[in-house]
């Protein structure tokens, strides 16, 4: 009898090994999704504080890896996803005014068409698209210019957060040696 239930142990497991042998996962995807939220939720709120976000942004972080970004790899003057693999979206969980335009709570999709001194930052109420390939700018929201901000240091992996002054939140994309800031007024 010990050697029968040893055997259908045995065979238990091999059956389980192989069963999860035939699910094949994805490798880690080289440019990751992460999630930029306002306020930011990486800070130390009291437990009296309600940090309910008013602004959620899900994006896909490609690296430079020793490319040229901006005019090379994202051409100026072409719309682009802001980030890699599906195109960006913000959620705002309140209304808005960005750029004299109000914008209702609801989830949208971000992009840009950069150049070397300006971006067009596009809020577009077209969802889950894959990149920028079934844009569609008459499903456009809001377009706002806002400048390049140079920065000293590479930005090695595109990277959104948050800052706030007064009534306004800025939605900061930085990569490789750009910055932009988009200011936004939540109501």
């Amino acid at each position: 009898m010990k050697k029968f239930s040893l055997l259908a142990i045995t065979l238990l497991i091999a059956i389980s090994v192989q069963a999860q042998d035939a699910v094949k996962f994805a490798p880690l995807d080289a440019s990751p999704l992460d999630i930029a939220y306002s306020p930011n939720k990486a800070v130390k709120f009291k437990k009296t504080d309600n940090p309910s976000p008013a602004i959620k942004v899900i994006y896909s972080r490609p690296s430079v890896k020793g490319r040229v970004v901006f005019g090379d790899l994202i051409k100026f003057g072409e719309v682009w996803r802001i980030g890699a693999n599906e195109n960006t979206e913000i959620k705002f969980y309140k209304p808005a005014t960005i750029n004299g335009v109000s914008v209702p709570a609801g989830t949208y999709s971000l992009f840009a068409i950069p150049e070397k001194d300006k971006w067009t930052i596009i809020i577009n109420k077209e969802l889950d698209m894959w990149g920028s390939y079934a844009y569609d700018e008459s499903k456009d929201l809001v377009r706002i210019s806002v400048p390049v901000k140079p920065v000293s240091t590479v930005i090695e992996t595109l990277s959104i957060a948050f800052t706030s002054k007064d009534a306004v939140t800025n939605l900061v994309i930085g990569w490789d040696k750009t910055t932009v800031e988009v200011p936004i007024t939540i109501k």
